[in-house]
């Protein structure tokens, strides 16, 4: 079962993706990202692990006022490159996941995330730093890689490797992943104050062959609580 991390939509691979649309996923939905994020025009939105820069050139392209941050300054290099040949202005910058201080409270009307938060241990913390950016009432959108996915073997795709609850993260550098159970992540969103209001599980788009069917994502929007 290939696994998305937040490096799939990077590098040469992730040039190749479409940058007309969000995806959130492999098995992603056809209009799946204007379901989660609406209109978004004149939107100002945060973009979590910018990768290649596909999903913020996507939203460019639609009229948003698209920030976009990448810890890996190579990732970075390439969405400010690729957002150039593609004639939308993206701003980018060089910084964690949550280390979101330097932006303005009350200013986003959305942050989006694609797999990227597979990488980072503490869930709650890049939580609160996006409660603290977002409007109120507005929406963080993000994937994951789904943890029953990250249950199989990577190389055969036909056994199970692991507990559901396994605490160990897989591989290491940049294809980090940490498990992240669905009761986690909801936990840690109603901790910081966000009610969700959508949760899906699109499952991969590969079934011919002998490998474990189930969702390769899970894909949460929640809507900030508060001011």
């Amino acid at each position: 079962m290939q696994l998305w991390t937040r490096y799939t939509t990077s590098g040469e691979y992730g040039q190749r993706r479409p940058s007309t649309v969000v995806e959130f996923g492999p098995g992603n939905v056809d209009g799946l990202d204007r379901r989660l994020l609406g209109e978004v025009a004149n939107q100002r939105i945060l973009e979590l692990g910018a990768g290649s820069g596909r999903s913020a050139i996507a939203l460019a392209r639609q009229g948003a006022r698209v920030v976009a941050i990448d810890p890996d300054n190579n990732e970075a290099e390439m969405t400010r490159a690729a957002a150039e040949v593609a004639k939308v202005h993206v701003e980018v910058h060089n910084v964690g996941l949550a280390d979101l201080a330097f932006l303005h409270a009350d200013t986003f009307d959305a942050v989006i995330s694609v797999h990227s938060l597979a990488s980072v241990a503490d869930l709650g913390r890049v939580f609160r730093q996006v409660h603290r950016l977002l409007k109120s009432d507005r929406t963080l959108v993000f994937s994951l890689p789904h943890p029953a996915a990250l249950m199989v073997d990577r190389e055969d795709g036909t056994t199970i490797a692991s507990p559901y609850d396994e605490s160990e993260p897989l591989g290491a550098g940049h294809h980090l992943t940490y498990r992240h159970s669905i009761a986690h992540v909801f936990t840690q969103l109603t901790r910081a104050n966000y009610r969700v209001d959508t949760l899906l599980e699109p499952s991969h788009a590969d079934t011919t062959s002998a490998r474990i069917r189930m969702p390769a994502s899970v894909i949460f929007r929640a809507r900030k609580i508060g001011a």
